[in-house]
């Protein structure tokens, strides 16, 4: 949307369909205005829009943050409802979309090829095909592991985590011996907070956020684990040192409980590991994970129910952990990773979130055990997923269909 501001008050206009919006000296829209002169000075300010359109173009492929910082950006076409990605040892990429494809995407010639052997989804509201990451020994065994919502006979849905072999060999690639390694237990009614990001840990673990599906009471129970960050062996065993030994066998499988909403997670070059998740009504939380620890909801929380009922805020309660970096009003933030490379060597260490009612990219720096927004991007749309890729470049993945993949990096 661009935005005109002007001091005359005599020659108000709207041209809200063609992203454009003029405004009085005090910064409402303008209404009273003779027909004749309405449009005289209506049709030099479409004149004014070609105008500064074309003269932005070049600067429509950077981007700035408010903290000084510049990217440029690049476009590599666009998808239907994109989720996640992962980037492939020879610089390729896969793209799940929510509607339930996989996507083989071949960076030199921008083209895309249909993964067959994906399992069905149930598409809906905040479900679809969701995460999707390589085995740390991927080059060695082909696995990867996706998530996904499914449905029961009785239309109760939950997340699913599997495995499967890719075989991009041919010009047909596809997904073989896929092996289902958990659930989101029990399966729900509603289309919500699947959350189901996947990380491997140092260890060689697998981490799975899983959200509370709207429930909000399970994020605390024992017997579910909805609201929970689990950590499981790669084929789906359960470690031995996980730390609730003796809350019963689902409990063994979690790392973590008291979350809500978690689309985001990943290890910095420490190995401490960090997630984000959504709040109620603002009160999004950037944390610090560690295993045992109790994150509170939906006991406390620094957002307040949409009904606008307040939440304890956490420091009324010291038991539970209190997250490093709380946003009111919300960022809705989706997708994370901790930057390792070259291409920004002053961001090292530091996390990127994508923002999708904020429509911003949001750098985190990380110092130790602490960390603290420092600098914030407008990206103009809505972000679904952060990735590092070849080179050290930064890609982002926008929301919703149409959602454009994009390459930012330090210079053209």
């Amino acid at each position: 949307m661009v935005e005109v501001r002007y001091n005359c008050a005599d020659y108000p206009c709207s041209f809200e369909n063609y992203g454009l919006r003029v405004y009085e000296n005090n910064g409402g829209l303008m209404e009273r205005i003779m027909p004749s002169r309405r449009l005289i000075y209506c049709l030099s300010l479409l004149f004014v829009l070609l105008s500064s359109s074309a003269c932005g173009e070049s600067a429509g492929n950077m981007i700035y943050g408010n903290a000084g910082s510049k990217l440029f950006v690049e476009s590599f076409g666009s998808f239907n409802e994109p989720w996640a990605m992962t980037f492939l040892p020879d610089g390729n990429l896969l793209i799940t979309e929510k509607p339930g494809t996989l996507l083989l995407v071949k960076l030199d010639d921008r083209s895309r090829v249909p993964v067959s052997g994906v399992p069905e989804v149930a598409y809906g509201g905040q479900g679809g095909l969701g995460d999707i990451i390589l085995h740390p020994q991927y080059s060695e065994n082909h696995w990867v592991y996706l998530s996904y919502a499914e449905e029961n006979a009785t239309g109760e849905k939950g997340a699913v985590v599997a495995r499967a072999k890719f075989n991009h060999e041919s010009a047909n690639p596809k997904l073989e011996n896929l092996q289902i390694l958990w659930h989101q237990t029990p399966k729900v009614s509603g289309s919500g907070h699947y959350s189901h990001r996947l990380v491997f840990g140092p260890d060689g673990k697998l981490f799975i956020t899983s959200g509370e599906r709207q429930k909000q009471e399970p994020a605390q129970s024992w017997t579910q684990n909805l609201g929970k960050i689990i950590r499981i062996n790669a084929d789906g065993s359960v470690p031995p040192d996980n730390p609730f030994q003796d809350k019963g066998e689902l409990a063994k499988t979690f790392w973590s409980l008291g979350h809500r909403n978690l689309l985001g997670i990943a290890f910095d070059r420490q190995g401490y590991l960090w997630s984000h998740e959504m709040g109620p009504r603002h009160g999004d939380e950037f944390n610090l994970i560690v295993g045992g620890e109790n994150y509170g909801w939906p006991i406390v929380s620094w957002g307040d129910h949409y009904s606008g009922i307040p939440i304890p805020d956490h420091d009324t309660r010291p038991e539970f952990h209190t997250p490093e970096v709380y946003w009111v009003p919300t960022v809705a933030p989706s997708g994370l990773i901790i930057y390792d490379d070259s291409m920004f060597p002053e961001w090292q260490n530091n996390a990127f979130i994508g923002g999708l009612r904020s429509e911003a990219l949001v750098r985190i720096r990380i110092s130790g055990k602490q960390a603290a927004e420092v600098e914030r991007f407008d990206m103009g749309n809505r972000i679904r997923e952060v990735e590092q890729g070849p080179k050290g470049a930064i890609w982002v993945l926008e929301d919703k269909k149409g959602g454009r993949l994009l390459r930012l990096t330090s210079s053209k």
